[in-house]
């Protein structure tokens, strides 16, 4: 068996740095959680996928879950936001190490925990409220999401952000799914759980839009830049 090989420095330095990153985010709100006053989806939103995809399903998911814990001691994510930013990375993660069949399990066991879960799941209640995340499992099991896969390593910058941009909507999504998910597990108001899904069937698909925008954009010119300094080839290797 292969153990895990140990981090070099530039590893340890750049984890550290989108950790802090992910942390600072984590204050600058962009959005409310539908169900939850007072309570609010952060920019932390858009660097969750951009971690899984530069530094790897195991480093991305760890500086996700280390800058959340950060944020979430602080008070600056929710519950939803920290299950949502980890699982996001991991997805991002593994699709960009060619693990899709395993980012796709993941996904479609969240989505279906989600939308069946006792009494105020969506299938029970509004299952319109899925259309999107179901939009997401299928691109991610098609031919598209390995061909964006692909794109990710693209030297043209259209191909580039294409492939960004694929990955990082199907990952926020299985982010956004997590996050309802512990949603559902705290509720304690089935009819605010419904009214909620009611509320975000259109309004997520765009929020989650605009994220995966964000997120290709910021995450494209990331990797160009770190391409120039060949940090990105070491990233992402740690063995099974």
């Amino acid at each position: 068996m292969v153990g895990l090989r140990k981090l070099t420095a530039a590893e340890v330095a750049l984890t550290t740095v989108f950790t802090a990153y992910y942390a600072v985010f984590g204050f600058i709100k962009i959005s409310p959680i539908i169900g939850l006053p007072g309570q609010a989806i952060t920019a932390a939103a858009i660097i969750a996928p951009i971690l899984g995809i530069l530094l790897g399903p195991y480093i991305g998911t760890l500086s996700a879950f280390l800058g959340g814990t950060i944020g979430f001691f602080l008070g600056s994510l929710s519950y939803q936001s920290f299950a949502s930013g980890i699982t996001a990375a991991f997805c991002a993660g593994t699709i960009k190490k060619g693990n899709r069949r395993i980012a796709a399990l993941a996904y479609a066991s969240l989505l279906l925990l989600f939308a069946f879960y006792p009494q105020v799941g969506p299938a029970w209640t509004f299952p319109l409220e899925t259309w999107f995340q179901i939009i997401g499992l299928i691109i991610l099991i098609s031919p598209l999401q390995a061909t964006a896969r692909r794109l990710l390593d693209s030297a043209n910058n259209t191909r580039l952000l294409i492939g960004f941009f694929i990955t990082c909507l199907v990952s926020t999504l299985a982010g956004q799914i997590a996050g309802s998910l512990v949603f559902e597990i705290l509720a304690t108001d089935p009819h605010v759980v419904t009214g909620a899904w009611i509320t975000l069937t259109v309004l997520y698909p765009i929020e989650r839009t605009i994220i995966a925008l964000a997120a290709t954009f910021i995450g494209a010119s990331l990797s160009k830049i770190l391409k120039t300094t060949n940090l990105p080839t070491t990233f992402g290797k740690i063995a099974t």
